[in-house]
């Protein structure tokens, strides 16, 4: 297995309790006192754009926020029925600063609020009329948290078959991670996809970004992303994307929980499987989520790829507590869902996550 993790040195802060005198009447913020959460989350999204119509070839269409911050993003693929439902996959699901712009040039802080999201689809050797990719871009507001931050890790990997591909980008010091994404490249060999993309953390007990965030677990600062492909190139490059909060901003009151769920399965050829995980009442508001197709028990153990070659995503995007996508403009959104589907072989030992990264900023 190959992983790379960008790290950055993290430092504590601190805070400083104020006291307002008017008049005669002395107001002081008690300790643990209570503040309402402010993070709310508009989702946008274009809806579905068909394609790609060839195969061995890419599609890229984006969603942007007409306000707020981007926290994250999601991609939902059309496969349709009978012949050639195998073919469609993820290639991305990353942000960006204009909706065609990738970054994939010098690993680091790439970018400073970011307003759009990019889906990328792919396909293998085979199509379907049916063919469709649709972007949504979780766009942010907060009191504390007003800018965000990008930093993108990459690596020459994997270059061997059947082999796991893992990056892991970590957030700056003092920054609070909201989110990320995943992208491969090259885009129309038609064997390489992005098999998962998920919160982690930059420390021994996660093995440095190779075990996922638990279900339960807070404030994560760090994203990985897998790549894997079916044949051997030496080419290929795997990017993992952190969205992060701004740097300076006080982000001592925020709170990020991850939701994760984990179900068996897709085996059988040709067939898929979904998973979805949900905010619970007390954890805030969704601003992200993601996805995988693993071998199982990805947050206590090293991430381990699924059972064939050709086993990939078909999805991973904010959706109800049924596992359906929501409509563009959606303020409620509490739920993310994994799409995972088999090649045309059965594959056994295969699971599909999904993580739901819910914040809250009331202190």
């Amino acid at each position: 297995m190959e992983a790379t993790t960008l790290r950055h040195h993290r430092t504590k802060r601190t805070t400083v309790g104020t006291a307002l005198l008017t008049g005669a009447l002395l107001v002081l913020a008690a300790p643990g006192a209570a503040y309402a959460n402010s993070v709310a989350v508009t989702v946008k999204t274009p809806g579905a754009t068909l394609g790609p119509s060839a195969v061995d070839s890419s599609l890229s269409t984006d969603a942007q926020c007409a306000s707020g911050l981007v926290s994250g993003g999601g991609i939902d693929q059309a496969i349709g029925t009978g012949s050639g439902v195998n073919g469609n996959h993820v290639l991305g699901s990353e942000p960006s600063s204009d909706g065609s712009t990738e970054f994939t040039g010098t690993a680091g802080v790439v970018a400073t609020d970011p307003a759009h999201w990019i889906a990328k689809g792919g396909t293998g050797g085979q199509l379907n009329s049916a063919f469709s990719t649709t972007p949504y871009a979780m766009c942010l507001t907060s009191s504390l948290i007003d800018h965000t931050q990008v930093v993108m890790n990459k690596a020459n990997t994997p270059t061997t078959a059947s082999t796991v591909g893992l990056v892991t980008a970590s957030c700056p010091s003092g920054s609070v991670l909201l989110g990320g994404g995943a992208l491969v490249s090259p885009g129309n060999t038609g064997n390489f996809k992005a098999i998962a993309s998920f919160p982690t953390f930059d420390n021994a007990a996660h093995d440095y970004g190779r075990k996922a965030a638990a279900d339960g677990e807070t404030n994560p600062d760090s994203w990985s992303a897998v790549g894997w492909d079916n044949s051997t190139d030496a080419s290929n490059e795997t990017y993992a994307y952190a969205i992060c909060s701004g740097s300076g901003i006080n982000v001592s009151g925020v709170t990020v929980t991850v939701r994760n769920s984990e179900v068996s399965g897709p085996t059988s050829g040709s067939t898929g499987q979904t998973a979805t995980a949900s905010c619970g009442g007390a954890d805030g508001a969704l601003v992200s989520g993601g996805a995988a197709i693993d071998g199982g028990g990805v947050t206590g153990t090293d991430f381990t790829g699924p059972g064939s070659a050709g086993d990939h995503l078909n999805g991973s995007f904010p959706s109800d507590s049924g596992g359906n996508p929501v409509a563009d403009g959606t303020t409620t959104a509490a739920s993310w869902t994994a799409a995972a589907h088999t090649g045309g072989m059965a594959s056994s030992g295969n699971h599909t996550d999904a993580w739901a990264l819910c914040a809250n900023d009331g202190v």
